[in-house]
């Protein structure tokens, strides 16, 4: 059975696929000095409660943007799965163009949703995924990642009118019923909802409109389940983008296609 495991800035995820399908996933709070046996213990519970043990899991591929949790996460898998994992950017081949100047330092979030995206969706894609920071990235129609933007997750913005202004408080994110808000609250609410999605939309004009293409909008990422249906920019919601990536990514470099 594979573990994979994705690790953004604020959340991971661990996943169990068992050549067939998904049978497990669970998030948690990313901590970059949890230690290979931490992660052990937390994981060896949530796998007993669907009937596995540890033991069971015997391939693992990791996606990280935090580097100094990939020492704990390789060890992880050393130790307690016994096997040497695949990590995004060091030992694995992403079989896709990186058409970048630098490749090496696009994230690995970053290629991994173009593969994910790629495999269900024909034609050129734009790639949306809201999490800590927000990433918009085009992909060819023959899978070829092109680079993109990357922007201020919604989040942040939340907490940087609560933290730089003294009179600001800290607001539930949600989408208000109006554009113009009546009292603080809803004024910040609207103007950190309604801004980011006019954030999102005018990046998607502008790169359809420098690109000269008619291009698909994929939106990923636990924001996007917020706003996705809020503008019709965005064609499909897909919050599986990212995990399909890594399998597809076990399944070539490993030679397995279960």
């Amino acid at each position: 059975m594979l573990l994979a495991i994705e690790q953004g800035n604020t959340n991971s995820m661990f996943a169990v696929h068992d050549g067939t399908n998904w049978i497990a996933q669970w998030r948690s709070a990313t901590e970059p000095n949890r230690t290979a046996d931490e992660y052990a213990v937390w994981l060896a519970q949530l796998v007993a409660m669907v009937g596995l043990e540890l033991g069971e899991l015997d391939a693992c591929i990791v996606s990280s943007v935090v580097p100094q949790s990939v020492f704990n996460l390789r060890n992880l898998s050393r130790r307690y799965l016994g096997v040497e994992p695949l990590i995004i950017g060091e030992n694995v081949d992403l079989a896709i163009p990186v058409r970048v100047s630098k490749p090496s330092e696009v994230g690995a979030d970053r290629i991994v949703n173009a593969i994910g995206a790629h495999i269900c969706y024909p034609g050129p894609l734009i790639v949306v995924d809201s999490g800590t920071a927000t990433t918009i990235d085009v992909v060819a129609a023959d899978g070829g990642f092109e680079g993109g933007a990357i922007a201020p997750g919604i989040h942040l913005s939340v907490e940087a009118l609560h933290s730089a202004a003294a009179k600001l408080p800290r607001v539930a994110l949600k989408k208000p019923d109006r554009v113009v808000g009546n009292d603080t609250v809803s004024a910040m609410q609207s103007g950190v909802f309604w801004g980011y999605i006019a954030l999102v939309e005018g990046m998607i004009t502008r790169i359809k409109a420098e690109r000269q293409e008619d291009m698909t909008v994929v939106a990923t990422g636990g924001i996007a389940a917020l706003f996705h249906d809020a503008t019709d920019v965005i064609h499909h919601f897909d919050p599986d983008v990212t995990i399909r990536g890594l399998l597809e990514l076990y399944r070539r470099n490993s030679g397995s296609r279960p």
